[in-house]
């Protein structure tokens, strides 16, 4: 009889240490993949910051090599007109 009571014993200890590692495992999974989500969702941000950073400094560049074009076609624009009119005097 003892022998039949220290079998129910272990498999009683059994059954409450796998429900204890299970009831764990439940309560500790969703904060393991919310943790897991947070970390790639900030990569992804971090990533997207680096190309927003990047991109605005291509903008300022192609904004001054724009500005730098203007104004070479207005003084082109201005020399061209100048020709034109020496030129219409000259006849």
């Amino acid at each position: 009889m003892t022998k039949k009571k220290d079998y129910f014993n272990s498999v009683n200890s059994l059954i409450i240490v796998f429900t204890v590692l299970f009831l764990a495992l439940i309560i500790w999974m969703p904060k393991i993949y919310l943790q897991n989500n947070i970390y790639y969702i900030s990569k992804n941000i971090n990533k997207l910051y680096s190309q927003y950073i990047s991109l605005k400094e291509e903008n300022k560049f192609l904004e001054q090599q724009l500005e730098k074009m203007k104004y070479k076609n207005q003084i082109m624009d201005s020399l061209i007109l100048q020709n034109i009119q020496n030129r219409s005097n000259k006849k």
